[in-house]
C-alpha cells in the first residue's frame, strides 16, 4: 500500500500541472474543454521532436543525466515545447473558441472542443504514428527504498515531483506577489467585476491560454517520462484531468493541485483491491463523493 501511495503522489504531480489550465478557462469561459488533454499529447510529441534536433545538432547534449534517463536535449526542449503547445492554445481559441462563443452557446463550445480533441489527436497519430514511442530506449532502473515493505522509486520520478512541485510554487508566487497574478485571480473569480475594475480581460484570457497550454506540455513530458507516448494519451488523461478540475473546485488553481494529487493517490490506492481494468472508474467515483459533499469542490464556490 505504501508503493502505490507512493506511487500516486508521483501520478498526482502531473495530473495537477494538467489540471491548472482546465480550471482555469472552465471558470473563466464557462465551459468544458475537452481537447484541453490533447494539449498534453502535443507539449509531449513536441518536446520529442525538439529532443531529437538538440541531439542530432549538438551530440554532446544527447549524454544522460545519471541516474536520470534524461539528456540535456529533452531538458532544453522542454521550455521549447512549453511556448510550442502555449502558442497552439492559443491559436486553437482565436481560430476556433473565440468565433463559436461569439455565435453560439456553452453546448456548442463543448461540441468544439470534442471536435478540436478529435482533430489534435489524429493529426499526433497521423505525423508520428500510431506506435509507442519512447524519450529513451534505455532501462531505468529502480531505487530500493525499503525492503520491508517493498518500497521501489525510479530516479526520473523523483525529478518529475521535484520539478512539478517548483513549478507549482513558481505559480503560487506568480499569483500571490505580482499584479498580473491579482488580476488572473481577480478575472477567475469574476471577470465582470475585474473588467470594471480596469483589468484587460481579452489579454488576462490570452496569458491563460498560453500558461494553460504551457503546463498541460510539462504535464505532457512528465507523463512521458513515466510511460510511453502514444496518439491517445490525451484520451486517457482527459477523465482523470476533469476529475482533478471538479473535485478540486472549478476556477481554483490550488484546488486543480489538491484535486491533481487526491485523484492520483485514490487511482493507484484502488489498485489494491480493484483489477487494473476497474481503476479508470475511479475518478468518477471521486466526482461523485465530492459533489454530494461539497457540490461546488473542495475549494470551489457557487458562481451566478
Amino acid at each position: 500500500m505504501i508503493q502505490n501511495l507512493i506511487d500516486g503522489v508521483l501520478t498526482g504531480s502531473y495530473l495537477s500541472l494538467g489540471a491548472i489550465g482546465l480550471t482555469l478557462v472552465m471558470h473563466i469561459l464557462r465551459f468544458a474543454n475537452f481537447s484541453h488533454a490533447e494539449l498534453l499529447s502535443l507539449g509531449a510529441y513536441s518536446a520529442l521532436v525538439f529532443d531529437a534536433l538538440m541531439s542530432g545538432l549538438v551530440p554532446t547534449l544527447a549524454e544522460k543525466l545519471a541516474p536520470l534517463s534524461l539528456t540535456w536535449a529533452l531538458i532544453i526542449a522542454i521550455p521549447f515545447s512549453m511556448i510550442v503547445t502555449g502558442i497552439s492554445a492559443l491559436l486553437i481559441d482565436k481560430l476556433i473558441f473565440r468565433r463559436v462563443r461569439e455565435k453560439g452557446q456553452e453546448l456548442s463550445m463543448v461540441f468544439a472542443s470534442f471536435g478540436m480533441a478529435l482533430i489534435v489527436r489524429n493529426i499526433i497519430g497521423l505525423i508520428f504514428g500510431l506506435s509507442p514511442q519512447l524519450y529513451s530506449k534505455d532501462i531505468a532502473f529502480a531505487m530500493v527504498l525499503s525492503l520491508d515493505p517493498l518500497i521501489l522509486i525510479k530516479p526520473d520520478q523523483v525529478f518529475v515531483l521535484v520539478a512539478a512541485l517548483i513549478l507549482m510554487l513558481i505559480l503560487h508566487l506568480v499569483l500571490s506577489r505580482t499584479t498580473f497574478g491579482y488580476a488572473l485571480r481577480a478575472v477567475a473569480e469574476n471577470p465582470s467585476l475585474a473588467q470594471v475594475n480596469g483589468v484587460n480581460l481579452p489579454r488576462t484570457i490570452m496569458y491563460v491560454w498560453l500558461i494553460g497550454g504551457a503546463l498541460a506540455s510539462v504535464a505532457g513530458v512528465f507523463y512521458g517520462l513515466s510511460h510511453q507516448l502514444i496518439p491517445v494519451m490525451g484520451r486517457d488523461l482527459v477523465l482523470p484531468i476533469f476529475a482533478a478540475t471538479i473535485v478540486g473546485g472549478i476556477g481554483s488553481v490550488y484546488g486543480a493541485v489538491l484535486g491533481g494529487f487526491i485523484v492520483g493517490i485514490a487511482a493507484n490506492l484502488a489498485l489494491v483491491v480493484l483489477p487494473s481494468g476497474y481503476t479508470p472508474s475511479v475518478p468518477f467515483l471521486l466526482i461523485i463523493i465530492v459533489l454530494m459533499i461539497r457540490p461546488h469542490g473542495l475549494f470551489g464556490e457557487a458562481r451566478a
